[in-house]
């Protein structure tokens, strides 16, 4: 760490001196060589993750290429203000200029992915960065290091640390001359980033852990309803901060909507991810397996139902998985909102449904964690479907879809989901410093 962070410094004046176009130029050829080795990016994250080659292929690595050529972009369109005071003869202007040297601190779900959405905006706004992957999914963040210098990124400007948050993540928190930390992660690994850079009054931005609720209303249409719930609860082996966990259906409709659900819920096949077919992949760890079998178990102990999945349905596995972490869709009904599944993050391909009655006792249901990332509400009433999405606490809110994402447009969460937004403008302001000039004529 400070060996990079020393190279990042060093680094810092000529990188920030470059024109945005200049450094649009630089982003948009990264762009080019990972799209270019598409296929092998989409192998190394499918077999280092555990998540299906056809996520890898279509979501993980398209999505980490947008975000070099998002940036490449909106840096050249930001925009700095001016006032004038004509009684005091006075004009005043802003100017933007980058921090320094950036910490990025990126997690094991969606590691190229992540680790761009932080890489991208900050040397696309003139910072130099130390970034550090989860040490569990390293190998597509070391592939992109080998195309830095193809793009033409300087020595220095992108350094790339391998190890452990304890370690390698802690050191970097502390350094003296990181002026800024961007971390994806958990809530309890923020609060230590939080109390260890206070000290330096460091700028963060936290993107932290969801308990997102999804609000199906009896005028919900089904058809679109069904099978985006099964895909916004089970995509990636449930590892997406933005998942769905927790299911709340109106009475009218409930029994008809679990038996549907359970139905498509039961046609996700699990397996091994190299196979085109398969839906569910493998999960992260063995610990992160029994972390997620523990929670089923503690929510049947409590008297729900596991209607299918974990424990309900056998898990066939080719011969060379069988000793792999794989695990079934499984949805748990009537569980009670104070159970730890309905409040704490479970991070696995595990969902809860309970019914509920009227608009407002759902909205306090569904506020009542200390969770507030996301939330997705199914409604033909468009009346509802705004009341609603103003009255949850949650930093994004879908109706009548999931996971529609317009990079311009804030990115982050309320309560324990994290401090801060990233986005084009939002991003653009975290890293870099304003500055107000008054000039007097």
């Amino acid at each position: 760490v400070e060996a990079a962070v020393k190279a990042a410094k060093d680094a810092f004046p000529i990188w920030s001196s470059k024109s945005p176009l200049e450094r649009s130029q630089i982003l948009n050829k990264l762009a080019d060589l990972i799209e270019h080795d598409l296929e092998a990016f989409a192998q190394a994250e499918s077999k280092d993750q555990g998540k299906t080659i056809m996520f890898a292929r279509t979501v993980d690595i398209p999505r980490a290429v947008h975000n070099f050529r998002f940036f490449a972009s909106s840096i050249l369109h930001h925009v700095t203000e001016c006032t004038e005071m004509p009684t005091m003869g006075c004009v005043h202007y802003t100017s933007r200029a980058p921090v320094g040297v950036a910490g990025l601190i990126s997690p094991w779900n969606l590691p190229l992915y992540l680790l761009t959405w932080k890489i991208a905006p900050a040397i696309a706004c003139g910072n130099t960065v130390v970034a550090k992957p989860s040490e569990m999914t390293s190998v597509t963040a070391w592939m992109m290091c080998k195309l830095l210098e193809k793009a033409g990124v300087p020595p220095g400007v992108v350094n790339v640390v391998f190890g452990t948050g304890a370690k390698a993540g802690e050191a970097l928190v502390c350094h003296p001359d990181v002026p800024l930390i961007s971390f994806t992660g958990s809530t309890l690994t923020a609060q230590r980033i939080t109390e260890k850079s206070a000290p330096h009054c460091k700028r963060l931005s936290l993107e932290l852990g969801g308990k997102n609720p999804a609000i199906i209303f009896d005028d919900a249409d089904l058809s679109q309803c069904i099978p985006t719930t099964v895909r916004s609860s089970f995509a990636n082996q449930g590892e997406i901060c933005l998942c769905t966990s927790r299911i709340f259906v109106q009475r009218g409709i409930y029994s008809e909507f679990l038996k549907r659900f359970v139905v498509e819920a039961k046609k996700w096949k699990t397996g091994n991810p190299s196979d085109p077919t398969i839906d569910v992949g493998a999960l992260i760890s063995k610990e992160h397996l029994e972390k997620v079998r523990n929670y089923v178990k503690k929510a049947q102990a409590e008297g729900a139902r596991v209607l299918c999945g974990e424990g309900v349905d056998p898990l066939s596995l080719p011969p060379g998985n069988q000793k792999g972490y794989f695990m079934l869709p499984t949805v748990i009904a009537e569980v009670k909102d104070e159970s730890c599944c309905m409040q704490e993050e479970i991070f696995g391909p595990v969902t809860c449904v309970v019914a509920f009655d009227t608009e407002e006792e759902v909205i306090k249901r569904a506020n009542g964690v200390k969770y507030g990332l996301a939330a997705t509400v199914w409604s033909g009433n468009v009346g509802r479907v705004h009341r609603v999405a103003h009255r949850l606490q949650s930093g994004l809110v879908w109706t009548n879809c999931w996971l529609v994402r317009d990079l311009n447009l804030p990115f982050g969460g309320m309560k324990a989901s994290g401090i801060g937004r990233e986005g084009a403008k939002d991003s653009y302001e975290f890293f870099t410093e304003v500055k107000t000039i008054t000039i007097k004529h």
